[in-house]
């Protein structure tokens, strides 16, 4: 038989061989493909230019050319107006859920759930849709309360210390709690409630007066936590008369929880009230026969001085701002006495 068909895989040189001009030809294939492939979009591009060039003047180039350029500037100008105000009325709609954000209420994402539940209504109808658009002209109510766009509010804590009094003026030049909280900010703050003059701790400012109403009216039941040092340990008895409450001039008080944060020291006392009682605190343990040698407020609406050095303050964050804005009342008010550390 003859060995000419298995010649190429006799011969290894003669095989290369054969690799290498397939190899080549596919290489030039190539070319040719990308070669085609380019001159057809040319083409295209060259065609399309010269349909540009060809396309005679719009219409719209033809008037501007009659009209003046006074004329031509008005029109203009009137253009650019009524563009202007499509912008501004779109820019003041927005999303339900955004509103809601920017009202404080929640986040963007809780408010989809909000909403979605039929908690939200918007000009007295239940909304359901997160998407739908709103604007600050509508009656938008949650949770029974009509939502407003919050604008250049400012909430500050302040860690007050003696000697300051918690008023926006003194006409006796008394140093006072705004001293301390110029540099803050621009806008005219308030004091929330009022700590003495010689009472110090956790006191917030803010220019939100529904939020000052809110906190400061006796259907909330505020938590406010003081430490209190006396001028002699406090007894049992007394310990006990505190928490089950007794008559003083402006009638019956009752802490919500007392202890010694110390049970080396029972001249340090830790008391809890919601009451909000001119200087209820001094007076209970004066009532007793005791001398209050210093007291600080530790906590108020769950608000605390931590990491606020004495006569610093602090702007509150955005969740503490939403759970002090919608803090629902009915959990606020203690129904039961809470447990509390027997002496």
């Amino acid at each position: 038989m003859s060995q000419q068909p298995f010649q190429k895989f006799i011969n290894p040189k003669n095989n290369a061989a054969v690799k290498e001009k397939h190899k080549q030809d596919k290489k030039k294939a190539k070319k040719q493909r990308a070669a085609a492939i380019e001159k057809h979009f040319e083409e295209k591009r060259a065609a399309r230019t010269r349909g540009f060039e060809q396309k005679p003047v719009s219409a719209k180039n033809n008037k501007r050319q009659k009209y003046p350029r006074e004329k031509t500037e008005i029109i203009n100008k009137s253009a650019s107006t009524g563009d202007a105000e499509k912008k501004n009325s779109a820019h003041a709609e927005m999303p339900l859920n955004k509103f809601l954000a920017h009202c404080g209420v929640t986040s963007r994402r809780d408010a989809v759930q909000l909403i979605i539940d039929g908690k939200v209504t918007v000009n007295k109808k239940i909304v359901t849709q997160p998407a739908f658009k709103v604007n600050e002209k509508d009656d938008v109510v949650y949770n029974g309360k009509k939502l407003f766009v919050t604008k250049n509010l400012v909430y500050i804590l302040l860690n007050k210390p003696k000697d300051y009094i918690t008023t926006t003026d003194d006409p006796q030049n008394r140093k006072t709690v705004l001293q301390l909280t110029k540099s803050a900010t621009d806008q005219r703050i308030y004091p929330v409630g009022r700590l003495d003059r010689n009472t110090s701790g956790v006191l917030l400012l803010t220019n939100d007066g529904e939020l000052t109403q809110m906190l400061t009216h006796p259907s909330f039941n505020i938590k406010k936590v003081y430490e209190v040092k006396l001028d002699k340990p406090l007894t049992k008895t007394d310990f006990e008369k505190i928490l089950n409450g007794f008559k003083l001039e402006d009638g019956e008080i009752h802490a919500d929880a007392l202890a010694y944060p110390d049970a080396r020291d029972k001249s340090i006392i830790g008391i809890e009230l919601h009451s909000g009682r001119n200087r209820i605190v001094r007076r209970i343990f004066e009532s007793l026969g005791y001398d209050v040698k210093a007291l600080d407020r530790v906590m108020y609406a769950n608000l605390t001085k931590k990491n606020v050095e004495r006569g610093k303050w602090r702007y509150l964050g955005e969740k503490e701002i939403r759970l002090l804005k919608y803090m629902n009342p009915q959990k606020m008010q203690r129904r039961n006495k809470p447990e509390t550390n027997r002496p």
